[in-house]
């Protein structure tokens, strides 16, 4: 590694030094600081590049995604249209589409367990402890109070 780094600082010292070497375009003559000076624009160009790449892919991803989103949401209103009678003998049942995603009350008890749990620890000595038991105590209020929730929005009966 030594050897390398010499050998890197010979060679920039002779070409820093020869500073009456023409190209071969004319009578034009590069310097060192010249040379850096390229070399940096090279690489701001190259990271440019690579970053507008990145957009660029980013921007289809984007797109991928929303037209998969689209997709999905037409299948839903689709299923949700062959799916919205059912004929049961002679009677013929409306049925309710599913309910989806967490209940109130199911988030209730998730973050009151958590709320619970991070209040047990600060305020009992024992870290375990305060945890479990502030962590049951916040579920179950956060479980009635989410309850309640859903009765008001007709989720729960």
């Amino acid at each position: 590694m030594r050897l390398l780094i010499m050998s890197l600082a010979v060679a920039v010292a002779v070409s820093a030094c020869n500073s009456n070497a023409k190209n071969n375009q004319g009578n034009q003559t590069y310097t060192f600081k010249d040379s850096v000076k390229i070399i940096r624009d090279s690489l701001r160009l190259d990271s440019f590049e690579r970053a507008e790449q990145a957009r660029k892919d980013e921007a289809k991803r984007a797109e991928e995604i929303a037209a998969a989103k689209a997709a999905a949401r037409e299948e839903v209103r689709n299923s949700y249209r062959s799916s919205s009678s059912v004929s049961s003998g002679s009677n013929t049942v409306a049925s309710q589409p599913e309910k989806k995603g967490w209940s109130s009350a199911a988030k209730g008890a998730v973050i009151g367990a958590g709320a619970g749990a991070v209040t047990g620890i600060l305020v009992d000595k024992k870290d375990g402890r305060g945890a479990a038991i502030g962590g049951v105590v916040g579920a179950g209020t956060g479980y009635i109070i989410g309850r309640q929730k859903d009765k008001q929005s007709g989720r729960a009966q």
